[in-house]
């Protein structure tokens, strides 16, 4: 077996015992340092890091059995191995330090042939585990990497949800056909929905080369990514120059109209900010509407969560059929925040696939 070379602390009260020790492990390639008893022992060790102890029981104030005990009970300091030598050649002392958390045990006089096999022995175990830890350590960075990945197209809830479910598809608990592969689906009573357009973005944008188009639709999404995070709203996605965001979905809440009419309003001067820091001139119709949906994931491949039902088209259709730098919303959402926020009636109006609606701007929060 290849020699293992490592940092070795000897502990020992005995000067000769600690030089001779010294001096063949020197001449074995390792590095070596000293301590004279079992409290300097630990101040080394916390000190300084170390792949193995060479510890001495019989030592005055603190012996080796406590030096052993102290180490195995630091989180920081139990990972490295420790051989026991000693002049008490009984098995109890022998059992004592197994059971403390011991690597090995040997005898004084010690035979020098059987220590360098038992030191190479023991720093091949570190060097081993070492491995072990850094690579969990990187098993575990990957993993909350994926699951900060996982977080970032997937509500929290749906992620656990999705993320279980293929745990016992895996296990062969779930039958196929079922669980993942079936989508994850839920039905929502009360819902908004919002949908915002940036207005001409596309005739706009025909004179600007794509680096640019990316570059101002995540200067302003990101902004419209602030804001929903703040209002505790869940971004759905984003389609071309629009963006579709919803509240009270996944986690129902009693405001979810008044947050996403925040958020609207808020939007509104987001752009007018944008168009300040930039000297662009864009505006944005926003469209909201409230009601039943229903939420959840569909397919296996580049899934995301979505949103569908008749409050979700109605809430497109209030965009797409609004005004620039307005906020149009339906009767169920005026119906639900009038005594909250100012508007205005816009009037019956057509909306394709839907007929005649009343509808209403929402112009600003009663103050």
């Amino acid at each position: 077996m290849k020699a293992e070379q490592g940092s070795i602390l000897i502990v020992d009260d005995v000067e000769a015992n600690r030089d001779l020790l010294a001096r063949r492990l020197q001449r074995q390639g390792h590095e070596v340092a000293v301590a004279e008893d079992g409290r300097q022992a630990i101040e080394r060790l916390q000190q300084q890091s170390f792949d193995l102890v060479l510890c001495d029981i019989m030592m005055p104030e603190i012996n080796g059995y406590q030096v052993l005990e102290h180490l195995k009970a630091d989180p920081d300091l139990r990972h490295i191995p420790i051989i026991m030598i000693s002049a008490l050649d009984d098995i109890e002392s022998v059992v004592r330090c197994i059971e403390l958390g011991a690597e090995d045990y040997l005898f004084k006089p010690f035979n020098p042939t059987l220590l360098k096999a038992r030191i190479n022995a023991s720093l091949e175990k570190k060097r081993l585990r070492d491995q072990e830890q850094a690579y969990l350590k990187q098993l575990q960075a990957e993993q909350e990497k994926s699951e900060r990945l996982l977080l970032s197209i997937l509500p929290k809830p749906v992620a656990e949800q999705l993320k279980q479910q293929q745990h016992l598809f895996e296990q062969n608990i779930l039958e196929p056909g079922s669980g993942i592969r079936s989508g994850i689906a839920e039905s929502f009573a009360e819902a908004t929905v919002l949908f915002a357009d940036i207005v001409d973005f596309t005739q706009t944008s025909s004179h600007r080369s794509p680096i640019e188009i990316v570059n101002l639709l995540n200067h302003i999404f990101s902004a419209f990514d602030y804001l929903a995070e703040r209002h505790q709203l869940e971004k759905i996605k984003t389609i071309g120059d629009a963006y579709m965001v919803v509240g009270g979905v996944p986690t129902p809440r009693p405001d979810h109209a008044a947050a996403i009419a925040e958020m609207a309003l808020d939007m509104q001067d987001a752009i007018v900010k944008f168009n300040q820091e930039t000297g662009e001139s864009f505006s944005i119709r926003i469209g909201i509407s409230t009601g039943p949906v229903v939420a959840g994931v569909i397919g296996t491949k580049k899934f995301i969560y979505d949103l569908w039902g008749d409050t979700v088209n109605t809430a497109s259709r209030m965009e797409s059929q609004g005004l620039p730098n307005h906020i149009q919303v339906t009767a169920a959402t005026y119906h639900d925040l009038h005594n909250q926020y100012q508007f205005e009636e816009r009037g019956s109006i057509d909306i394709k696939g839907k007929g005649e609606m009343m509808t209403y701007w929402l112009k600003a929060k009663i103050s």
